[in-house]
């Protein structure tokens, strides 16, 4: 195990409740080099060639919650992710209101993390986007119904994605 593994592995066990963004701040690391050397357990690293697909899928889930953090601040979008089609060089999200718009350039994305890591005591399960420089581009976290479970049907849609995680 690499002394950074270590660190990560201590960290975690230390403070368990840290976002992986904090705990790749504190180490003075970047997020992906963080959640690439988690146990399998906690992430399963796949290749951005995916991402399209890993997209698409999402489509069909129903409610999740996206985020983009930037500098600090955290803007979220709680509804299902509006269905994409090429364009003009990018992955264009156009959806009915109140869902995420905007355009995508997937060849930006060079890595995806499907992260497994309890959040504030309950379970949690996200798809993190990186690009080529290992900067988170936006995270997807599944659903929860009203009484803040996740949705069984996202849970095995999301373990089902783990096998683009074997090439």
């Amino acid at each position: 195990m690499s002394e950074l593994t270590q660190k990560i592995t201590r960290l975690l066990a230390e403070q368990p409740g840290l976002r992986t963004v904090e705990m790749a701040a504190l180490l003075e690391i970047s997020e992906w080099q963080l959640v690439s050397r988690l146990s399998a357990g906690l992430c399963r690293p796949v290749a951005g060639k995916h991402a399209r697909t890993i997209l698409e899928r999402v489509a069909e889930w129903g409610p999740v919650t996206t985020i983009v953090e930037v500098a600090g601040s955290v803007f979220e979008v709680k509804a299902a992710l509006p269905k994409g089609r090429l364009g003009h060089g990018y992955f264009n999200l156009f959806g009915q209101p109140g869902q995420l718009h905007g355009h995508l350039k997937l060849e930006a994305i060079a890595h995806v993390a499907l992260l497994s890591r309890p959040h504030r005591g309950k379970e949690a399960h996200a798809i993190v986007f990186y690009d080529a420089e290992e900067h988170c581009i936006f995270k997807i976290y599944l659903g929860r119904d009203e009484r803040g479970e996740l949705f069984p049907d996202q849970v095995q849609a999301f373990n089902a994605l783990k096998e683009l995680a074997h090439d």
